[in-house]
């Protein structure tokens, strides 16, 4: 199926069927996979029921904990950066080291076979360095698009508060992008925990306008310090990010190539959900882990793939498709490839040890 059919198809199961999918349909299909997790989790050489952590929507965060996480990420930003010299003078922060990570990656990491297991084994490395760096005693929370969708700016993750993970943008005049018609921001953060830190990496493919400062660097990699930008809204959510329509991905394609492809393309979950966040640097694919609300984002990509892959665990643990660029040309994507974030995490493994959120480096499950 093509991309853009599997595109079509699913708009096609969402409009006959929408109105019939309830409110907690996809934590319903979570549950019901739930299972087979444990089922893996009890053949398990690496993780044990008493090693298991818990990953939450951040609307299910306690107060406290949703503290404790921010205490973290803005720890991250105050670090130093681990980078050897020379690799990214725009790299100031241990935050930005993942940064440079993903930019550096990118073109391999999105449309291709890797970007479900790269970005897993991504995520949990943030993950690890806000424990092992920062103290903190949590699980990375996420970001289910379709609870908040009506409104996210609202939600708990965007509102604002001392407990958010910052609010919109200043509302300025601004014209739409390809994505979508202007929304309710466009320019700095004003509010929240994040509404002083610095933008330092990018661009190398904004979406935004007013357009960001060009990098000195053309890789994107020079010290380019800026305000973080938002431009939330519900224009995307509301039309491609509903409970309905993550259901319906997960329910309708039993090929991973249909499934990831579905995912990420057009009006997809991943494109929609960052451009939700959009402006700078939301809106640029290599960069848009500067915005610290990636990681909920992220997190949430992943909890889809898990929900999908514990409907049929034991053959969906075995499976990926793609090239190994995202512009094609490149070898096909095999699960004895390795995945290699070294600026972030020195440990590196094939693919076929990143299939189970249970198994190899990790021990998680989603509630």
């Amino acid at each position: 199926m093509s991309l853009y059919r599997g595109i079509v198809f699913l708009a096609s199961i969402f409009l006959l069927f929408g109105a019939h999918v309830s409110a907690d349909a996809v934590s319903d299909l979570q549950d019901k996979g739930r299972a087979a997790i444990n089922a893996e989790l009890a053949k398990s050489k690496t993780c044990t029921a008493a090693k298991l952590k818990v990953r939450k929507e951040w609307g299910n965060v306690t107060v406290s904990d949703r503290k404790a996480y921010i205490k973290a990420v803005l720890c991250l930003f105050n670090s130093p950066s681990k980078l050897p010299a020379g690799v990214a003078p725009g790299a100031k922060s241990r935050y930005d080291d993942f940064v440079v990570t993903h930019i550096t990656q990118t073109l391999n990491i999105h449309g291709t076979g890797s970007f479900l297991s790269w970005h897993r084994y991504f995520t949990w490395s943030y993950e690890q360095a806000l424990v092992n760096e920062c103290g903190y005693n949590g699980t990375q929370p996420y970001w289910d698009w379709g609870r908040w969708a009506a409104d996210p700016e609202s939600s708990p993750i965007f509102d604002g508060s001392d407990t958010s993970m910052s609010g919109n943008g200043l509302k300025v005049k601004h014209a739409a992008t390809i994505n979508s018609p202007a929304q309710n921001g466009g320019g700095c953060v004003q509010t929240g925990p994040f509404k002083n830190i610095s933008v330092n990496l990018g661009p190398v493919s904004p979406v935004a306008d007013p357009a960001p400062p060009r990098n000195p660097a053309a890789n994107g990699l020079g010290y380019n310090p800026r305000c973080l930008r938002r431009d939330l809204g519900p224009y995307l959510t509301t039309r491609y990010t509903t409970t309905a329509q993550i259901a319906a991905l997960i329910t309708s394609t039993n090929a991973i190539g249909t499934f990831q492809d579905t995912l990420q393309g057009g009006t997809g979950l991943h494109g929609s959900a960052h451009f939700t966040i959009g402006s700078d640097p939301g809106g640029d694919f290599y960069n848009s882990p500067g915005d610290p609300a990636f990681w909920l984002l992220h997190s949430m990509i992943d909890r889809v793939w898990y929900i999908w892959q514990t409907q049929d665990l034991t053959n969906r643990m075995q499976v990926i498709a793609g090239q190994t660029n995202m512009f094609g040309g490149g070898a096909i994507s095999k699960l004895t490839d390795n995945i290699n974030i070294t600026y972030v995490n020195k440990d590196v493994y094939p693919m076929s040890s990143l299939m189970s959120t249970v198994d190899g480096p990790f021990c998680y499950v989603y509630e």
